[in-house]
């Protein structure tokens, strides 16, 4: 088995350092009786493409950690992208999800009970044509049809990119489509590009040959996802959300470390083809981490020019919901 080079934690992102991790991941890793009461049941959602909360769930590294504090049970609850998935967050449906920077944006602005519980490296994005489309430059997306999801980490990385080529959020015919209907609306040629993550933007890669015009490799287009819990289950259970994370967070740094194991592992949870996993791993950072200033600086930011965009009702405070694990 091939190993990859050990993970990478950036220091814009981390900025407190490994000294600040190492006691965050201490605080997770407190026992029960410090941090609260246990729940009878830990309900987590997931995407087909979040593969570290499909090895989690396949691996049942959760499940072990969570029984031997004495939490009995835990349901897994798959959405096909992340604003449908805040949405059941904010209802009380389920208490921990992974996102990427958008969906928290819209959740806030709309008044949900979440918060912000750990940041990791977004996964890959990629404003996408088709093979022998004559889009060639940002630039050539002006008056064309551009789908993504609505409230998406595509939706985000789709502003920013016009923004880089000169152009207005009006300047396109957005269409606001999920994974699945984009990838049929795509192949029938009814849009003219496609801004979406890993591993959809692989797949559009391999199997519909599609060509990127952009992606996140452009620093000015990257940016991160998060882990988010509704706010009463992170008051009420910091011993059960403490030890998810802490879960989730060594199985991230495997990851890292062990992309080839990774890639076959999800493809046979998911269905998804190894090529495609691979490809996707091949350019993604694994690190999991608390939420520092320069994430919610991050956040804010994207926040005011979606509010100024009128994209979201109103302006909000990002740090005003984001857990810290007990100190």
């Amino acid at each position: 088995m091939t190993t990859a080079s050990p993970v990478r934690l950036r220091r814009r992102q981390f900025g407190t350092g490994l000294f600040a991790m190492s006691a965050w991941a201490a605080g997770l890793a407190r026992p029960a009786w410090a941090q609260g009461a246990l729940p009878k049941e830990v309900r987590i959602g997931f995407q087909k493409g979040s593969a570290i909360l499909v090895l989690a769930r396949k691996q049942q590294v959760v499940e072990k950690r969570l029984a031997a504090l004495g939490v009995p049970s835990v349901k897994w609850v798959e959405f096909q992208f992340g604003p449908p998935m805040l949405e059941a967050l904010g209802a009380g449906a389920i208490d921990l999800g992974s996102v990427g920077d958008t969906p928290p944006v819209f959740a806030q602005a709309g008044g949900s009970n979440l918060v912000y519980a750990a940041a990791t490296p977004s996964a890959q994005h990629a404003v996408l044509v088709p093979r022998n489309s004559p889009i060639r430059t940002l630039e050539d997306l002006k008056g064309r049809k551009v789908a993504f999801g609505k409230g998406s980490s595509a939706h985000n990385v789709t502003v920013k990119a016009l923004a880089l080529a000169g152009l207005k959020f009006d300047d396109i015919v957005p269409t606001y489509l999920s994974p699945a209907d984009a990838t049929a609306a795509f192949n029938g040629g009814n849009i003219d590009a496609w801004t979406v993550w890993d591993p959809y933007y692989a797949i559009a890669e391999e199997r519909y040959g599609a060509r990127a015009i952009a992606d996140t490799s452009d620093k000015r287009l990257a940016s991160s996802s998060y882990y988010m819990a509704g706010k009463d289950f992170a008051a009420r259970h910091p011993n059960a959300l403490g030890a998810v994370l802490d879960e989730l967070r060594k199985l991230t740094l495997w990851s890292g470390q062990n992309r080839d194991e990774l890639a076959a592992l999800a493809a046979e949870a998911t269905g998804i083809d190894v090529k495609s996993w691979s490809t996707a791993f091949a350019r993604a950072e694994f690190s999991l981490g608390p939420v520092t200033d320069a994430h919610v600086a991050q956040q804010q930011q994207l926040a005011d020019s979606f509010q100024a965009l009128g994209i979201i009702p109103r302006k909000i405070d990002v740090k005003q919901i984001v857990w810290r694990a007990p100190a």
